[in-house]
């Protein structure tokens, strides 16, 4: 089987979905997989969301991925960014191509930033590349339902001539199918360990002072930067013992909280701040979650978890609110209670860390496991091949 693979905005979540799948389905009994993979750079979102086409279709920058493009291939995967219909016109041999579009997330569901309007460029882009594939693949079920009820409501706001049951035919070509969680042992390696652990001997306890916390999300306005440091000042409020490790790539400009939290947790001895940004060593960073108590989110935007479920496969509970991807992985009750203020927020995540009984947590994401995932997605790529759907 020959399949080309399209990444239009290669981030770090990209990067690791591609090095799972294609890694896990390379040696498949009775059948091979030769991949073809094109990415472009995670940079310049407002041109590169709409930009992918022209840099493909009609880019000269590089031969061998113009070439690329128009060889055969089995099936084509494309991530959602990828301006598929305008490809598509650009090189129309890969409109006979089965082709998957994949969904990390969906532009529908994405956090505005401050002082800023919703786009409705990328959104279209979303939909167009859904309404032209063949099969559509979400990595949860809330990105599922977000994607569909902000096309519905995107829709509805145009003025005339739009086609009936269109959103109809989007849900009966779409289904959830998970990033796998797996280990990558460097990050640029493709070499890939699923490393799931039994979190049922992980007895987190207020007793065990301090207690180590990860928060483990890129520097961003979308990953709650606010409600981290509502929880941070939280924390001293109850002078709770705990040592706080905040990771997690950073840029150029982070948001202004994360300074603040800076210096309160080092004005309170009480609360260590242990780690405070990026890892550079892969190995280290994978230590720091086999020793770390609680993984922290306080995201707006988790469309599947990815950090925090790397952090519960090594051992690490969830401190997570009950909102996005996470209660379908996790039981409401493990989920801290969500609310629209920040402070409130905060209160609920601490009370919920003192008060829930942790000893008798059980955490089975035995679900996303490769061997659990790799004959559905198998089931995908022969289904989307045959121009059919999974029931």
């Amino acid at each position: 089987m020959k399949i080309l693979l399209l990444d239009a905005y290669d981030a770090a979540s990209h990067r690791y979905w591609r090095a799972a799948i294609t890694d896990m389905l390379k040696d498949i009994e009775g059948d091979s997989i030769q991949w073809t993979e094109l990415v472009l750079p995670p940079r310049y979102f407002s041109w590169r969301i709409r930009g992918n086409s022209l840099s493909w279709g009609k880019g000269e920058y590089d031969v061998l991925q113009s070439e690329s493009l128009d060889k055969d291939f089995d099936l084509v995967i494309a991530t959602s960014m990828v301006d598929l219909s305008a490809l598509r016109g650009f090189i129309p041999k890969l409109g006979l191509i089965p082709t998957l579009v994949y969904f990390h997330e969906n532009q529908f569901s994405y956090p505005v930033g401050h002082n800023k309007q919703p786009a409705v460029e990328p959104q279209i882009v979303n939909l167009y590349a859904a309404l032209c594939a063949d099969k559509v693949v979400f990595n949860s079920e809330f990105n599922q339902q977000t994607f569909l009820k902000g096309a519905e409501s995107l829709l509805k706001k145009l003025p005339d001539e739009i086609p009936k049951g269109l959103v109809q035919e989007l849900s009966e070509k779409s289904s959830v199918l998970p990033v796998p969680i797996v280990e990558v042992q460097d990050q640029g390696d493709l070499n890939n360990t699923f490393i799931v652990k039994d979190t049922s001997n992980n007895q987190a306890s207020l007793k065990q002072a301090p207690l180590k916390i990860v928060w483990n999300h890129r520097w961003e306005y979308d990953k709650g930067p606010e409600r981290l440091l509502a929880f941070v000042k939280e924390v001293i409020a109850q002078d709770l013992i705990i040592e706080l490790n905040i990771v997690g790539e950073r840029f150029r400009n982070s948001p202004k909280a994360f300074d603040e939290i800076e210096l309160l947790l080092k004005n309170n001895p009480q609360q260590q701040l242990k780690q405070f940004g990026f890892i550079e060593s892969y190995q280290k960073y994978l230590k720091l979650l086999e020793e770390s108590d609680f993984v922290l989110s306080t995201s707006l935007h988790d469309f599947q978890g990815l950090s925090v479920l790397q952090a519960v496969a090594k051992g690490c509970l969830p401190l997570v609110p009950n909102r996005m991807a996470y209660p379908q992985w996790f039981s409401s009750e493990v989920c801290y209670p969500e609310a629209d203020s920040e402070v409130q927020e905060a209160k609920n995540a601490v009370q919920h860390l003192k008060e829930y009984n942790w000893s008798n947590v059980r955490i089975d994401i035995e679900s996303l496991s490769p061997h659990v995932l790799t004959p559905m997605y198998l089931k995908v790529f022969a289904a989307t091949i045959a121009k059919s759907t999974i029931s």
